[in-house]
């Protein structure tokens, strides 16, 4: 296979939820992967560190580190692990936000199984109108979740899209197990998760399931709230049309979640928040590590 054919549009990447709010969360990278603007070039795993893996499209399998550098980029070594709940896992997502910006959007994404944590639905309406997904603490939960390595620069621009309704936090790998395709234990790895609670399901008053089909969770929340369905309905299309041109209507929206008494308060990943991390916007962060150790 060429190049040519690992383009986001040929393999269906494409899509930008920030444009398109239904389209939200996006499609995740499917495997591990160097995102290089409007290419998703594959990475042969490697029982290395994520540095010596192979690119595989590249002229001779050449390895990661050595594919960034000639790209001009930060290698691997001095990046920074982000955990991507929602559209930070799409391709398309990720471009968009690092080109607007002039950022190039070089960034290896890898799917990694983590433990202790599940995605459930942000209690507020983002300014593009959708309602994103969030992270929250469940012990007995292991799922893939794609971890974007970002320079320092690139945690800068996805933190000025997350904050103020998101913060940062650092979650240690010894209390979340994080396991690379290669079999490495990360050491941690940042997540961002909402300032506005988690949405609860009315029926059980468990967290609402996220990252599924943005219009079947509006239509949901729309049948479930005759107050919201008076203020953004009928339909999931009419809401992020409403919403994400109006943030009177998405304030709004957000109180009449808590009015409903579905949001649960985000208290379990306070221990992990990252304090400094809008003084870190302008630092170089330290990278966070991890060690090559078997999987188990």
């Amino acid at each position: 296979m060429t190049t040519k054919d690992r383009s986001l549009a040929a393999l269906g990447l494409d899509d930008v939820p920030a444009q398109e709010p239904l389209t939200y969360p996006g499609r995740p990278t499917p495997g591990p992967s160097l995102l290089t603007g409007e290419e998703l070039l594959r990475l042969g795993v490697r029982r290395l560190r994520l540095g010596e893996w192979y690119v595989e499209e590249q002229r001779g399998d050449q390895r990661l580190d050595e594919a960034l550098t000639d790209l001009g980029q930060v290698v691997t070594g001095r990046r920074h692990p982000v955990i991507a709940v929602g559209s930070n896992a799409s391709p398309g997502q990720v471009a968009h936000k690092l080109t607007r910006l002039g950022i190039p959007a070089a960034v290896p994404m890898v799917p990694v199984t983590v433990r202790g944590i599940a995605v459930g639905c942000s209690g507020h309406i983002s300014p593009a109108g959708y309602v994103a997904g969030t992270p929250y603490v469940d012990r007995a939960a292991e799922a893939s979740f794609v971890v974007t390595w970002l320079d320092s620069t690139q945690l800068k621009a996805v933190d000025d899209t997350e904050f103020p309704d998101y913060r940062r936090a650092i979650l240690p790998g010894g209390e979340f197990a994080m396991t690379m395709p290669s079999g490495e234990r990360l050491g941690g790895a940042y997540i961002y998760f909402s300032a506005h609670g988690v949405l609860a399901d009315p029926a059980t008053g468990r967290p609402r399931p996220g990252g599924g089909d943005q219009a079947d969770l509006l239509a949901a929340l729309l049948k479930d709230s005759a107050k919201l369905s008076a203020l953004l309905g009928p339909d999931p299309a009419t809401w992020v049309h409403r919403a994400g041109g109006d943030p009177a209507l998405r304030a709004q929206g957000t109180r009449l979640f808590g009015e409903e008494g579905w949001v649960l308060p985000q208290t379990d990943f306070l221990p992990y928040v990252d304090d400094s991390a809008e003084l870190r916007l302008y630092d170089d962060l330290p990278p966070l590590g991890g060690s090559l150790s078997p999987s188990v």
